[in-house]
């Protein structure tokens, strides 16, 4: 029998980061504010497309996990904010790493990257590929109006990639849950696509809007359904989890969900101070966080969960491998920045704040 072993991983964080303190300078909110509320500290602002934040992460995935594009089998792509809807930005990514396999994009919102890696997991494990790529980016600033502070607080830019690679060793990807509450659906949504009047001028103000309070109480529900699911199927005691992998759309969030399945709260890795949400792309972010600092070591039952527009939610329970350290180090960056996240956003602070106060008189 084949099993899915994550064999690398990478990130890639745009060097423009934008401060809560810099959200005070243009909107009424202060650092306090954020950090009781969201536990948000500052967010990335990407100045290049979302494929080129996709593309350095899978580079290093690749370099970490010894292997080349071609390699490769299959690319998988979450985002919720691709350069282009035709064609794919996986076959950017594909393109710029020498693959020559299939190569698609799917919208989990936030979910994608699970839903993305319990796929992945299904096609090794029945044998159909040995070797995918899965990515989650997001350019969640395109989607942003600056005058709405329950948004603009909440989500940063960044990719995340990790390889999936058939082994006979017991382990890997254990098992996965995904769900789709469509009741829900309008709770956290943008109006971009095809239901746009594109000859009508104020029909191109799309932004995310969201019932705070709904997708709270939905999240908990979703992702901590189907954790308890997952582990029930795999016949895994919580008490065995060693960490607990979220997704980092709200500390509190987090607080309540682990609060709930009765998990010690220093089992959960939290690193959304430094990124905010950046939806498909938070839960890769955090597994290269979590290695950098340690907290992954060989051997370990790692329960990680997701909640997103849709409304997504998904769960996976791993069994991490032998190896905690990259084969090979990339030299792939996301490309230097001049401006600073807030010159780097000021065309759409001032269209928006100018646009809200013509909207209040």
């Amino acid at each position: 029998m084949q099993y899915a072993h994550i064999t690398g991983w990478g990130k890639a964080v745009p060097p423009a980061s934008l401060t809560n303190d810099d959200l005070a300078t243009f909107m009424e909110t202060s650092d306090e504010w954020i950090k009781t509320r969201t536990g948000i500290s500052k967010r990335h602002i990407s100045h290049v497309d979302t494929s080129v934040l996709a593309t350095v992460a899978a580079k290093q995935a690749l370099a970490a996990a010894g292997i080349e594009g071609k390699d490769l089998d299959l690319i998988i792509l979450a985002s919720a904010s691709p350069d282009t809807l035709i064609p794919n930005i996986a076959s950017a990514v594909q393109a710029e790493i020498g693959a020559s396999c299939g190569a698609f994009d799917i919208n989990a919102a936030c979910s994608g990257f699970l839903y993305g890696l319990g796929l992945a997991s299904s096609l090794i494990k029945s044998g159909q590929n040995k070797k995918v790529l899965i990515i989650g980016a997001e350019r969640l600033s395109f989607y942003l109006d600056w005058s709405r502070r329950e948004t603009a607080v909440l989500f940063g830019d960044g990719a995340g990639a990790v390889i999936l690679e058939a082994n006979e060793q017991p382990g890997g990807v254990l098992g996965y849950e995904l769900n789709n509450d469509p009741a829900g659906r309008d709770i956290l949504a943008s109006g971009f696509g095809t239901q746009m009047n594109r000859f009508e001028q104020d029909s191109l103000d799309f932004f995310i809007h969201l019932n705070g309070q709904e997708v709270f109480k939905r999240a908990i529900h979703g992702m901590g359904g189907l954790s308890k699911k997952v582990l029930e199927n795999c016949g895994v005691d919580k008490d065995a989890v060693d960490l607990v992998i979220p997704h980092q759309a709200n500390e509190r969030i987090i607080d309540t969900l682990i609060n709930r399945m009765k998990i010690p709260k220093e089992k959960a890795f939290v690193n959304i101070a430094n990124y905010g949400n950046t939806s498909a792309a938070t839960i890769p972010i955090a597994i290269c966080d979590a290695l950098a600092q340690g907290r992954i070591n060989a051997g370990q039952t790692i329960l990680s969960c997701a909640f997103g527009a849709g409304l997504t939610s998904a769960a996976l329970l791993l069994k991490w491998g032998q190896r905690t350290t990259p084969m090979n180090i990339s030299d792939a960056k996301v490309p230097d920045c001049e401006q600073t996240a807030l010159e780097l956003i000021k065309p759409a602070v001032d269209y928006f704040m100018a646009k809200a106060a013509k909207n209040a008189k």
